[in-house]
């Protein structure tokens, strides 16, 4: 028989010991492994009871193996990433080398112009008296500025292979030639952990980005990933292929017709109508190129469509070039011309800068596909059991339902409602719900048999001096200085098959928001999450069945130090099921920055409006005194909520929905007052942690406390108030939690392991009590040793069972609670550290 021989040195085994375990023991550890990799000793118990073949083993020896299991996964990871890691330096030296010649190219090229036109200067300055039309200059080294007339293509496949030929040429040119100026994007530095190499044009036609980046995954599959631009672009309405057919080495040519949406309610959107060249280059390059078709090329030609703008694509594409090992080297160019002069003076930055077009396009499809690699790698470890496409999709649901109500397409059944003679507010109604959501969702729900529709009411205004990243954070953060608990709770009442009638005489409902984390994208500039609201009801009786409520949210660009084109809130309500087909009917807000670079705000940036308001009142800094953030911020804002009706309360739902967001847009104004660099006080800072003199300070008084009650270190011997000590605590493998202790026990502190164990963040960590999460057995035993614990300093919990704050039980082995006290000798909190936690 074949056995596995697995050496136990530890946890009081006597050295030299070795225990053999039989494929059959090891098939039994495995498959518990890959159910539970790290057990409480309640589990292990529980398994050798359940499984007689591991009944002779000590629970110890069990554990050993689990340790060293874990060990050799970590091990595996470890060397993986590290091989990753490798290939990705690799690519990239070879890309900095490439860049580096381009560059000496197109500075050769520079110094030859300048000669030319110093000769130039000489002649034109020895001639300046000759009046002779022979004296005019008439030659020189540019022919190439004035733009060469395409002959008539005809819309053969020859034609259009004529066309596509010119355009791979002209894309290879930009990709890895000097046909553009290209220069550094500001703020984005190649190095190990960029996401690669981006410039953005310094004079061109239009705008235009480029990038270059390694991508773990086969050229052929980054292709696919990049042609299906819906899936990864969020601007992207739709993308047709009007025709197509086949080329030599399994190359394509197609012709497309693209539509994008506007981002605003002030712009009209845009449509493209392009030819894209899939091709296979004699080095093994892959290369997809695309640009628009004009009328010069006399090829087939599509009438403008109502609504939208017809933009340009000068050549563009994707270059994609095989590694060594695995993965691939990806150059991007995108060259548009968005045709700005059909958009408001106040918006036309966003069409005019070639920042926001690496922003918008360029950045984010090198972030989708390390997202997708990372994916494919099994690295992106996600909550809730759900597939990394399921949580792609509802991301792309969010973003997607959110611009069709902003934007209000005609033919997905959109029209506008009469005003009430304020033009501040748009309202908007669809009455085909099913042709709007999808059959299959609104049939499911109900929708298609409600007699009524969809209502939206969205704005957009500018805003002044305030960080979009820090606006959006706040109203992710703080809700209930904007929201309107009767409105959510009518929102999610009328998604359900019964809905409710209009929100009027509802009485004061109040609760609190839990954010549950449930994906983030690499970059962490992309947050998932299910927003729980509690004590909320229609009715009284309502709020005792069922008081709880939930949204899917959607956050972006709430990190200044991430490059984005703008921060977004967006979500939609959902019921307890949360199924994969439901339904969404997304609302939130959009704010865009309208200067390039301009969203960047220190991060020890407050977000506690009332401070913020008690400051600004104070006028303790002077308005001139921005420090190191710019005071003329200018960011638009874009509003929309969507609500169902009833045809027989439409009327009294618009007036509903026109006063809502308008008193929404009032909080909005008043926190940007608030939020404005000018109302900033430099002594206030952010939650905890890291790295602020609160933190620093609690973590002094945690570990002193422990000390000074136990006896023992909790990390280390080193207990200086310094950062490094903070990250030693934050980083601590068993959950710290820090809990006030009057006059409602409610967790204001947790470190990361402790997070993770009650399946929250800091932010919401707050609105978790300590009763919530203990079971009854735990609550009994705490109140009884709590006497112990004010006199004693600390007590010692038995093993048992907490629960997380997505309902999920957590078992750990033992747990640890002890006075924390302040400077004063004064009990600042009462500490909790769970040891040996895991999910059961």
């Amino acid at each position: 028989m074949t056995v596995t021989v697995v050496t136990a040195q530890s946890c009081g085994m006597e050295a030299g010991k070795y225990v053999r375990y039989t494929a059959e023991q090891v098939d039994a550890l495995e498959r518990l492994y890959n159910d539970c990799p790290k057990p409480s000793s309640l589990r292990r118990q529980q398994l050798i009871r359940e499984c007689p073949i591991l009944s002779h083993i000590e629970p110890k020896q069990i554990k050993v193996w689990f340790q060293n299991r874990r060990c050799r996964e970590k091990q595996r990871k470890e060397a993986s990433r590290l091989q990753t890691v490798n290939r990705k330096l690799t690519a990239m030296n070879k890309l900095l080398m490439e860049e580096n010649d381009r560059l000496q190219k197109q500075v050769s090229q520079l110094v030859y112009e300048n000669g030319y036109f110093r000769q130039q200067i000489q002649t034109v300055s020895i001639t300046t008296t000759d009046t002779s039309c022979e004296s005019v200059v008439t030659s020189g080294p540019h022919p190439h500025h004035l733009t060469p007339q395409h002959p008539p293509r005809d819309a053969s496949p020859a034609g259009f292979l004529s066309i596509a030929e010119e355009t791979l040429t002209q894309f290879l040119s930009k990709a890895t030639e000097t046909a553009v100026d290209w220069i550094q994007m500001p703020g984005m530095k190649p190095g190990p952990d960029s996401i690669g190499i981006v410039t953005i044009s310094n004079s061109c036609t239009g705008v235009a980005a480029r990038a270059c980046g390694f991508a773990g995954l086969e050229p052929s599959k980054v292709a696919d990933i990049l042609k299906d631009r819906p899936a990864w672009l969020h601007d992207c309405r739709r993308l047709d292929v009007l025709t197509a057919f086949p080329t030599g080495k399994g190359g394509a040519v197609e012709l497309l017709y693209t539509q994008m949406y506007a981002p605003t309610t002030l712009d009209p959107a845009r449509d493209l109508l392009t030819v894209r060249y899939t091709s296979l280059l004699e080095d093994g390059s892959l290369v997809v190129c695309e640009r628009s078709l004009t009328g010069t090329q006399s090829g087939p030609n599509m009438p403008s469509v109502q609504h939208f703008v017809r933009a340009q694509m000068l050549p563009s594409g994707y270059l994609i070039r095989p590694c060594e090992g695995g993965g691939c080297i990806i150059h991007i160019v995108d060259h548009m011309d968005l045709e700005p002069w059909s958009v408001p003076e106040v918006i036309r930055p966003l069409y005019e800068s070639s920042a926001v077009l690496a922003q918008k396009m360029t950045i984010t499809a090198l972030r989708h596909l390390r997202q997708v690699a990372q994916e494919v790698s099994g690295e992106v470890v996600l909550g809730w059991g759900r597939q990394p496409a399921a949580l792609r999709a509802f991301s792309q649901r969010l973003c997607r339902g959110f611009n069709d109500a902003v934007n209000g397409f005609t033919d997905d059944g959109w029209s506008l409602l009469g005003s009430d003679g304020v033009e501040d507010v748009i309202i908007a109604i669809n009455s085909s719900p099913s042709k709007f959501l999808g059959s299959q969702n609104a049939s499911s729900d109900g929708l298609s048999a409600l007699n009524g529709g969809i209502m939206c009411a969205k704005a957009s205004m500018l805003l002044q001096n305030v960080p979009p990243a820090l606006l959006v954070r706040f109203l992710r953060e703080h809700r209930s200085e904007w929201a309107d608990c009767n409105i959510d709770a009518y929102s999610s009442a009328t998604m359900k098959a019964s809905a409710y009638n209009v929100p009027g005489s509802l009485g004061g409902i109040t609760g609190s928001q839990v954010i549950l984390p449930l994906a983030h994208t690499v970059e962490h500039e992309e947050f998932l999450e299910v927003i729980k609201l509690e004590g909320h009801g229609l009715t009284h009786e309502e709020a005792l069945l069922s008081k709880d409520m939930f949204l899917l949210q959607l956050c972006s660009g709430i990190d200044e130090h991430v490059a984005g084109f703008c921060s977004q809130l967006v979500f939609a309500p959902i019921d307890a099921s949360f199924a994969d087909d439901a339904p969404l009917l997304p609302s939130g807000f959009r704010v865009i920055p309208l200067e390039s670079g301009s969203d960047v705000s220190p991060p020890n940036r407050t977000l506690d409006l009332a401070s913020a308001l008690e400051v600004g009142s104070a006028g303790t800094r002077a308005s001139g005194d921005c420090g190191d953030s710019p005071c003329n911020l200018r960011s638009v804002l874009t509003i929309a909520f969507q609500f169902t009706y009833q045809n027989n309360v439409r009327d009294s739902v618009a007036a509903m929905a026109r006063q809502y967001v308008r008193n929404v847009i009032a909080s909005v104004q008043r926190v940007a007052i608030a939020l404005a660099p000018s109302q900033q006080s430099p002594h206030l800072g952010p939650r905890l942690p890291p790295g602020t003199p609160e933190a620093l300070t609690l973590t002094r008084w945690i570990c002193q406390s422990y000390r000074m009650h136990l006896g023992l270190e909790l990390i280390g011997d080193n207990s200086e108030p310094n950062e490094s000590v903070l990250k030693l605590l934050w980083h601590h493998s068993d959950g710290i939690m820090c809990c006030s202790w009057k006059p409602l026990p409610v967790f204001t502190f947790a470190n990361q392991a402790g997070l993770d164990m009650l399946e929250t963040t800091l932010v919401a960590l707050q609105d978790i009590s300590l009763e919530k999460i203990l079971d009854e057995n735990g609550r009994k035993r705490l109140c009884s040793d709590f006497t112990q614990i004010m006199q004693q300093g600390y007590a010692y919990l038995p093993a048992g069972i907490c629960i997380s704050s997505m309902g999920r039980p957590v078992s750990y082995d033992r747990a640890i609670a002890w006075k924390v006290l302040n400077d004063e000798d004064v009990i600042h909190c009462i500490a909790f550290m769970f040891l040996n936690w895991s999910f059961v």
